[in-house]
């Protein structure tokens, strides 16, 4: 296993790799964005890690980056490429991909209008009782 210095790194970009994910075409938009981060000559600026399950199946192919702690639903390997462009260019427009965001601490759904409601974690505990 490879251990990197991520000294300098600007955003860490988290790629679901669940297997709902994965059935939305996971692998190849991890891939995509593994390329657009090389082709970009970003490497040194953003790192990338696949995640299992991150809890959002129906948004697959899930995409979460830090430090901002945005999560996209990234659909397509254009999606993908785009996620990283924007990194260089800020008038790429993700706001349809943008589910969830942080604001004053905690998360919130973005687009409420398109956004999945799901299951309430304490909803779900409490049934469990």
């Amino acid at each position: 296993m490879t251990t990197w210095n991520l000294n300098g790194t600007k955003k860490h970009v988290l790629i679901c790799n669940g297997s709902s994910c994965m059935r939305k075409e996971g692998e190849e938009i991890t891939l995509a964005i593994r390329d657009e981060i090389k082709n970009r000559e970003l490497d040194q600026q953003i790192h990338t890690s696949r995640t299992k399950c991150n809890g959002r199946c129906k948004d697959a192919c899930v995409v979460v980056v830090y430090p901002e702690g945005n999560w996209y639903s990234v659909t397509s390997t254009e999606v993908g490429r785009s996620l990283i462009k924007s990194h260089q260019d800020s008038t790429i427009n993700l706001k349809d991909s943008l589910i969830y965001s942080f604001d004053n601490d905690e998360m919130k759904a973005v687009n409420t209008d398109k956004c999945i409601k799901g299951i309430s974690k304490v909803e779900l505990e409490g049934a469990k009782s």
